[in-house]
């Protein structure tokens, strides 16, 4: 059963993409995952395939893969950059990604390539107007 729009978690400080990514600022460096309703519309998430580290990606190229019991999705990258770190927890625990998608279940970590491709992504009010459709 989908969650209704007033049930998703969606947080300030983070951005969105039009994929569900989202990025959030860690310092100098920026976490990437799926948002609350990526996660909810894919419903029981299986497997999760990320990339190695020290591979660059720029923004909106694939890198990587989330399985499901319904679908399997491609993760786009919310922003260009090289990744320095892999939740190598998903492997093991692929849930976290259902169960917490903003903290344990975040997926890769990336230096970079522009910091301001951050400012270009969506806020969680006009992620949610995306949501609805407007």
């Amino acid at each position: 059963m989908a969650k209704e729009l007033s049930q998703l978690i969606l947080k300030d400080g983070y951005r969105y993409a039009k994929d569900h990514e989202w990025a959030a600022k860690t310092g100098e460096t920026f976490r990437v995952g799926i948002s609350d309703y990526a996660q909810d519309q894919l419903g029981d998430i299986v497997f999760v395939e990320l990339p190695e580290v020290g591979a660059e990606f720029a923004k909106g190229e694939a890198f990587g893969t989330v399985e499901s019991t319904k679908a399997v999705s491609e993760l786009y990258m919310p922003m260009g950059g090289r990744v320095l770190a892999v939740n190598t927890a998903l492997a093991e625990a692929p849930e976290r990604v259902n169960t917490s998608p903003y903290d344990d279940g975040w997926m890769i970590e990336i230096a970079p390539a522009d910091p301001a491709e951050f400012e270009t992504l969506m806020d969680k009010a006009a992620y949610l107007d995306l949501l609805k459709g407007n």
